[in-house]
């Protein structure tokens, strides 16, 4: 399985415009800006992506690891916070952290193991994997 994303661009880095799509069309052409990458303008970032794609990774791994240890995960919510700045030296932009923010219901789960599977999950999923800054969690287990 290969998964494809595509994005155009036309101008320079800051006046310039593009678009961000999937090639299953779940996201097409969606507008990208420096405006809306840095200044909270409307169109979509690249890290909003990202943050939304971790998210719904790090809720496959931490369902994942729960039935690894025999217990039914009734829901997760995550919301992944993806931090972005600027390089001191260089001025290029950087991802300078990421938190995860989880409430899950897991019947039966001890709340150490549930936090110990929110590490575990915010470590292993796929994209964690990729990235080279360490997140941190706060994970509330809803009883």
């Amino acid at each position: 399985m290969k998964a494809i994303g595509k994005s155009t661009w036309e101008g320079t880095w800051k006046e310039g415009t593009g678009t961000i799509s999937t090639k299953s069309a779940i996201l097409t052409n969606a507008p990208v800006s420096y405006s809306s990458r840095f200044e909270g303008a409307p169109g979509a970032s690249p890290e909003e992506l990202l943050a939304a794609a971790h998210a719904a990774c790090f809720n496959q791994a931490l369902a994942n690891i729960a039935g690894q240890n025999n217990l039914k995960t009734e829901s997760i919510n995550t919301e992944v916070e993806v931090e972005l700045g600027f390089e001191e030296s260089t001025g290029h932009p950087e991802i300078k952290g990421l938190h995860f923010n989880v409430q899950s219901s897991i019947p039966n789960a001890t709340e150490e193991q549930f936090q110990d599977f929110a590490q575990r999950a915010s470590v292993s999923c796929t994209i964690s994997k990729i990235i080279k800054v360490k997140g941190t969690v706060t994970a509330t287990l809803i009883k």
